[in-house]
């Protein structure tokens, strides 16, 4: 639930693990260049088009390329560790036990198969003894303890107006589909969806041996439906000031008595009087429908959200019924491997015990310490664009760049490793899970009405992504993503600088992106900009979310502006940091060829090769729909459009298909 802008999402790659000092004895080939493609029409193809031709996405798989698609190997990275430690007797207790037996239980299929839908069964009947909204309220904040969300969300993060604290918020949900707009949308596509979700409700009640599981489908859906008329849309959720209502406990009770938040926090074992209810809406729709929705339709709606939040740990049937409805969003059209998908949840679960592993066999130091040169020499890019700005006073200027110097950066891995207080059984899979569920929500529970942790971090160190915090101000960038195509130890400057310089500078700006820009530099939501810098600020983005909303994918599929403004003030403001920062190296002042290109098309080349990625049709339609991010091919042509060197080292003309003349190029940072 953090407010975190993240660069890609598990982009995952191995890379040599030596020791030497970095001399310039690799030189990156950027082969495949389709020559047929002027840069000027489609840089994203001229680069990329003939590796795209011939990609073939695995069925197990919704992309294949860079981005996040290249978990591939590193999954298999994690595999190795993990069946390691798994064969391997250690006390009890060590993370080499908790991990080793944790994916032991996962692939102990047998048992796990045997047990059916046993392990669920109580939770079940209990639904079956609820005899009133309270007793409804009651059993919802006993599954939030083991992360079985419904109707309520609550979680402990930094108040927005005072970051020194964590406070409790809650954030609207109760739905199943990805986002509140599939539920109104009457086109095919969506249809089939609503479809294909009613009809994995209806096969969920036949798997605990429900009657009239067509029935007690159509009525959950249609109770989702009636909350999610009160969701407010992503791109409304981006208005950060919007998110903010703290209010006392004492007031939601009297407005909201069939809720019950005093009882809800107490049951919780959260001391609070004030919470901030990000999207008041939901809940005070939440509040009347306890009321008109009758108690016996509230049951049928608990039994499916307990039945699909647990499926993916229940028997081979639940497991294919959930996957039989994901793939109607994601067009995989095979299950990963039970070792892929186990991976994927130590990570998820343990990711901080096996990251120790992870660092310890396959992480350069030395990657480190060339990383947070990288980062300090963005920074002086940064402040000097910001000296050079043509829109901002110097008053604001001079805030701009307090803030961009506060910024804390962590690399690699977390200076203090999280714990985790479990006990963890061998022949315990289910229970294993509830265990660390519990686990996690006791650690959040345990920040609430403190100074947030300064160690803590949101990704584990094996994921390749990278993500800025904007109330702790700060950026960080796990040993996972300092690995190639984003960053080679061995490689020219041009290269790395287009890579991981183009992700240092994309986590910079979103600093002082359309979200961003509303928190200072303590971590808290406060307009530091004079009132004029702030209109012509909101300008710029807005000439950003009019440029993206013009582009499409899948021939007629508009990009959302307003949604993916973040992401693509970040895009655009990272390349041209990146650039600057580049052009401060010896290799950036040269103009010596390597590979038949110049040090400056070497740059561009590199941005280009990072987004390399080919989807599934059906994968990008709902990405589209409900990501941030633009899809791959606008993360490299929409930026490059607006970026003058670009034109330069490509002599991009007039008639070009994405040329712009000079006075339309968009500049914000």
């Amino acid at each position: 639930m953090k407010n975190i802008f993240y660069f890609p999402l598990f982009i995952l790659i191995l890379f040599s693990c030596k020791k030497e000092n970095p001399i310039d004895n690799k030189q990156v080939i950027f082969d495949g260049i389709d020559n047929s493609i002027k840069p000027g029409d489609n840089f994203f193809s001229h680069v990329n088009k003939t590796w795209y031709d011939t990609a073939v996405i695995d069925d197990d798989q919704v992309g294949v390329g860079s981005y996040r698609y290249l978990n591939i190997p590193q999954q298999k990275l994690l595999q190795s560790i993990l069946e390691e430690v798994s064969r391997q007797e250690h006390p009890v207790g060590s993370i080499e036990q908790k991990i080793g037996d944790f994916y032991a239980s996962g692939m102990d299929t047998v048992s796990i198969n045997r047990r059916g839908f046993k392990p669920i069964e109580p939770i079940l009947k209990n639904i079956e003894t609820i005899k009133d909204v309270s007793g409804i309220m009651t059993f919802v904040t006993e599954q939030l303890k083991e992360n079985g969300g419904s109707i309520i969300a609550v979680y402990v993060d930094a108040d927005d107006q005072n970051s020194s604290i964590n406070i409790a918020h809650a954030v609207q949900t109760g739905i199943g589909l990805p986002d509140r707009d599939y539920y109104f949308r009457t086109d095919s596509i969506s249809l089939a969806i609503q479809d294909a979700y009613i009809n994995y409700l209806s096969k969920l009640f036949d798997l605990v041996n429900q009657e009239n599981s067509s029935n007690l489908a159509n009525t959950v859906y249609n109770i989702e439906k009636e909350l999610a008329t009160s969701h407010k849309t992503r791109t409304e959720r981006r208005v950060v000031k919007e998110n903010y209502h703290k209010m006392a406990i004492s007031e939601l009770n009297d407005n909201q008595p069939n809720i019950g938040w005093g009882n809800l926090l107490l049951n919780l074992g959260a001391e609070a009087d004030s919470i901030n209810v990000r999207q008041p809406a939901y809940y005070e729709k939440l509040d009347a429908m306890l009321k008109s929705v009758s108690l016996e339709d509230w049951k049928d709606y608990l039994k499916a959200h307990t039945i699909s939040n647990y499926a993916n740990i229940l028997s081979q049937p639940f497991q294919d019924t959930a996957f039989q409805y994901s793939k109607v969003l994601s067009g995989q059209s095979v299950q990963k491997s039970r070792k892929q998908r186990m991976a994927r949840r130590v990570d998820g679960q343990l990711g901080f015990a096996l990251g120790q592993l992870y660092v310890k066999r396959y992480f350069n130091e030395d990657a480190k310490k060339r990383a947070l040169e990288l980062v300090d020499n963005l920074q002086k890019a940064f402040e000097n664009r910001i000296d050079k700005l043509d829109w901002m006073s110097d008053s604001t200027k001079l805030k701009a760049k307090e803030k961009l110097y506060t910024i804390t950066k962590k690399i690699g891995y977390p200076d203090v490793w999280k714990e985790y207080n479990v006990t963890i059984l061998r022949d315990q899979f289910f229970e294993n899970v509830v265990a660390l569920n519990k686990n996690e929500f006791n650690y959040q529970l345990n920040q609430l009405n403190k100074p947030p942790n300064k160690e803590e971090w949101f990704t584990t160190p094996s994921t390749v992504t990278a993500y800025y915090n904007p109330s702790a101000n700060e950026i960080v960038f796990p040993a996972g993503i300092l690995q190639s195509p984003y960053f080679d130890f061995y490689a020219d400057d041009a290269v790395n600088y287009g890579g991981i310089g183009m992700v240092i500078g994309h986590e910079l700006t979103h600093a002082f992106d359309d979200q961003g820009a509303q928190y200072d530099g303590n971590g808290n939501v406060n307009n530091w900009w004079t009132e004029e810098d702030y209109e012509k600020f909101k300008a710029r983005t807005q000439q950003i979310i009019d440029q993206y909303d013009q582009f499409t994918v899948l021939d007629s599929v508009h990009l959302k502006g307003a949604m993916t403004v973040g992401e693509n003030t970040a895009d655009n403001g990272g390349i041209a940091i990146a650039y600057d920062a580049f052009k401060m190296t010896e290799q950036g002042q040269d103009t010596t060829k390597i590979g038949g290109f110049t040090p400056d098309q070497r740059f561009f080349l590199s941005i280009a090769r990072i987004w390399r990625v080919k989807v599934r049709d059906e994968f990008q339609r709902n990405y589209v729909a409900t990501d941030p991010h633009s899809p791959a091919e606008w993360r490299v042509n929409g930026p490059l459009m607006n970026f003058t060197p670009f034109y330069e080292a490509f002599d991009v003309q007039p008639g070009d298909k994405n040329y712009k003349s000079e006075e339309k190029r968009i500049k914000i940072w």
